[in-house]
């Protein structure tokens, strides 16, 4: 098992790691719309959407995977009325490429963002 730290990506604000890799898979914890400086992006749910991936991309690239990769999501939303626009995003990184995926409304989020998504990815045998 080894722990993936990025940089790239806001550190941890608890006791957890960005991500774990283990065997050829890794477990991204949810990521939500902080920079990497740790400020939440303010914006709308679009732009905070777009913050979460950018995040989890920092955090999968560091593991040694792409989102090309990515078998699960779960998407915790503040609002179902906003699944929409989160999904238009969420579709634009995916492309045709598309992983199993939850997706639940939530009473609040961590520092009251409106998205936070975690991932499960393969890592590539060349990378492992």
């Amino acid at each position: 098992m080894r722990i993936i730290a990025t940089q790239e990506a806001p550190a941890a604000i608890g006791p957890y790691s960005q991500a774990i890799h283990i065997g050829n898979m890794v477990f991204t914890s949810g990521q939500i719309p902080l920079n990497a400086e740790g400020q939440v992006v303010e914006g709308d749910v679009v732009e905070q959407t777009h913050q979460v991936f950018r995040n989890l991309q920092a955090v999968l690239k560091e593991a040694g995977t792409s989102l090309q990769h990515v078998v699960k999501a779960t998407v915790f939303i503040k609002d179902m009325n906003q699944f929409g626009q989160i999904n238009e995003v969420y579709a634009s990184y995916f492309g045709e490429h598309k992983p199993a995926r939850s997706t639940v409304e939530v009473a609040r989020l961590p520092k009251d963002v409106l998205v936070e998504i975690e991932l499960i990815a393969a890592i590539p045998v060349e990378n492992v």
